[in-house]
């Protein structure tokens, strides 16, 4: 009894040897050099399986080829948000101006190819030659100065929240308490939208450049009508009191490239009058810039475009001599 107690021992410690060596056989097949990148691959197959299920879906065994996950290409932890793209506080940048604001379009101009170097902070002759070759470029003003439409190209100028207030169209045949029609973008009465602040008294007009919108108000301070306009793009319609001091039928834009009509004048210019007139009509084919419905957006070079029956309202209203309050 002892012999056979004995064997049955001696084999129950050998099988015991056998089955360690072939776990330990069956666990070395794994090949070493097994990557990271193949085990995230196979995670993320399984994860984005079945995404709106609840039952988990094993991983193919499939052997994953090395092209398949190159998508992974930020380590855990990493971090791929980019830079916040800097905005101007300044309405317009020029020689000798200096700072953060100059800081930022040196580096705008430097990543879309127009400046070579390192950003220096001060508007020096290398900025301004490269403004101009931009505003050359993209069929801008050209004139190496920096205001807002040289910045919205670049991107670096400031969110404008909008103030432009668009009322309902008038029914058909409406006028305003003078007796004059309205234009599709125009109101009178207490469907006007109120004035801005510190818009002068007495009779005017009034043009609130940030909304686009002119005010008509008599000698007693009476809304007569209010209407949306396609002011300047640019920054020469500089906020004052001023006056009406000239006024032409049919006149021709500075370019000669357009014919508008019933000009009111009320600022002067280095380039050319700055007032309010009607659409501005091509001269080669006479079709219009833009139509009423674009009326609101900045779109003009100088002047404010208007529909064509508040420029016939404005052309009567406002006679040399008529203050215009700009703000």
């Amino acid at each position: 009894m002892k012999t056979d107690s004995h064997r049955l021992f001696i084999l129950s410690g050998i099988a015991l040897v056998v089955a360690v060596c072939l776990g330990v056989a069956i666990l070395g097949s794994d090949e070493p050099n097994s990557s990271v990148a193949d085990l995230d691959a196979e995670t993320t197959t399984t994860v984005a399986a079945d995404a709106s299920s609840s039952t988990l879906i094993p991983a193919p065994t499939t052997t994953t080829e090395a092209s398949d996950v190159t998508v992974v290409t930020d380590p855990v932890g990493g971090d791929d948000t980019q830079p916040e793209q800097c905005r101007l506080t300044s309405s317009s940048l020029r020689g000798g101006d200096s700072g953060d604001d100059v800081l930022c379009l040196q580096q705008s101009l430097i990543e879309v190819g127009y400046l070579t170097g390192v950003p220096s902070g001060s508007y020096d002759n290398a900025t301004a030659a490269a403004v101009a070759k931009l505003q050359t470029d993209r069929d801008l003003f050209v004139d190496g100065v920096t205001g807002r439409e040289t910045a919205l190209s670049l991107g670096i100028w400031p969110e404008e929240p909008s103030q432009v207030i668009r009322t309902a169209a008038p029914p058909p045949g409406a006028v305003d308490v003078l007796g004059y029609p309205l234009s599709s973008v125009a109101t009178s009465g207490p469907d006007a939208p109120p004035l801005p602040p510190n818009s002068g008294n007495g009779r005017r007009l009034v043009y609130f450049r940030a909304g686009q919108r002119v005010w008509a108000i008599d000698d007693n301070n009476v809304l007569i009508r209010s209407w949306l306009v396609s002011g300047s793009k640019y920054d020469n319609e500089i906020p004052g009191t001023y006056k009406v001091y000239s006024r032409s039928d049919v006149s021709t834009s500075w370019n000669g490239e357009s014919v508008q009509y019933k000009m009111v004048r009320w600022l002067k210019s280095d380039r050319a009058p700055i007032g309010f007139h009607s659409i501005p009509l091509h001269i080669t084919d006479k079709t219009p810039y833009q139509d009423e419905a674009a009326l609101g957006e900045r779109l003009s070079d100088g002047c404010q475009r208007q529909a064509t029956l508040d420029a016939d309202f404005t052309w009567e209203f406002a006679q040399i001599g008529t203050v215009v309050v700009v703000i």
